[in-house]
């Protein structure tokens, strides 16, 4: 079994695309706004990895209880303050062990996005 997807059911398509776009880096795979009456596009990193699926649906909105979707990085320490700087209020840098750190920041939507190094 390989995982394929993350679904993310979002109020404002639009927002959500550019955070995932802008901000985390990721790419548009397909783009079905168009071809049907919900809104959904998929994004991943271009390398064929797994995918964020974003919908956008009004009557099934994930809040974000329990859910983290992490994202490494080379360097956490820039990325936290490059994101500070997009005033984006990521939280504390973390280190559970000498060769970990990182740090959450919410999506639009209030999921937690986890900027791992």
């Amino acid at each position: 079994m390989k995982m394929v997807h993350v679904t993310i059911n979002t109020a404002d398509l639009e927002k959500s695309l550019s955070f995932y776009q802008d901000i985390i880096g990721l790419k548009i795979r397909t783009d079905m706004r168009q071809e049907q009456n919900v809104p959904i596009v998929f994004l991943d990193d271009g390398n064929g990895g797994v995918c964020i699926e974003l919908i956008e649906n009004q009557e099934q909105l994930n809040n974000g209880a329990g859910l983290s979707i992490g994202f490494h990085v080379n360097d956490v320490e820039a990325v936290h303050g490059w994101m500070w700087g997009k005033g984006l209020q990521p939280s504390p840098m973390l280190s559970p062990n000498p060769h970990t750190k990182f740090f959450f920041v919410n999506d639009p939507s209030g999921i937690r996005i986890q900027i791992i190094s």
